[in-house]
């Protein structure tokens, strides 16, 4: 029985590290595309040129928050550096084996349900386990989001304002008011969370 969860959670950190690694060679194709240095990427996204190089060679697996500062700076969604180009938004059903997630560095799980980027939306499951967030600090982007919490008590920052939400919850913002999530709680934090690309 051990050995089979064991085997489990391997298969788990297998494919969450293949998305890793998809991601930093989306991002720097994204990134020659637009003809930018990991120097000039930096300076826009506030982020580290290691960092980013660390996300580039699939070293490293940067926030949530992280991904959609750098997402912003290249004109693409979040999800587009998760989900391949060909993902087929109008399939009528999506298998739970046929969407992608990633492990960000803070431990957090994001599952990409849909992304349907004809018309602008993303929609996500996120897990925090106990002491995780999205990032250890503040961010914004563009956008607006729907956060639906699922399971447990979800810490949101919002501007200069905290907010706890417990489960049947319901938070919705303009993005680029400087945000954050965070589980303070001693168990799994699930959320449904939507945003809308509104520009």
């Amino acid at each position: 029985m051990a050995r089979a969860k064991d085997v489990a959670v391997e298969a788990v950190e297998d494919s969450s590290n293949a998305v890793v690694a998809a991601i930093g060679n989306r991002l720097r194709a994204l990134r020659q595309e637009r003809e930018m240095t990991l120097q000039e990427l930096a300076e826009v996204t506030d982020l580290s040129p290691s960092m980013l190089s660390l996300v580039e060679r699939g070293r490293a697996a940067p926030s949530i928050q992280s991904l959609i500062v750098i997402a912003n700076a290249l004109n693409v969604t979040m999800s587009d550096l998760i989900v391949p180009h060909s993902a087929d938004d109008e399939r009528i059903v999506v298998r739970a084996s046929e969407q992608p997630f990633v492990k960000t560095a803070q431990n957090v799980i994001r599952r990409v349900l849909r992304e349907d980027r004809s018309r602008g939306i993303s929609l996500a499951i996120n897990e925090y386990e106990p002491e995780t967030g999205s990032s250890l600090k503040r961010g914004a982007h563009s956008g607006f989001e729907y956060g639906f919490v699922l399971e447990g008590t979800l810490t949101v920052e919002l501007e200069n304002i905290t907010y706890q939400l417990k489960a049947g919850d319901l938070i919705s913002f303009e993005s680029n008011r400087p945000h954050r999530f965070w589980n303070k709680g001693p168990k799994r934090v699930r959320t449904l969370w939507i945003n809308l690309k509104t520009d």
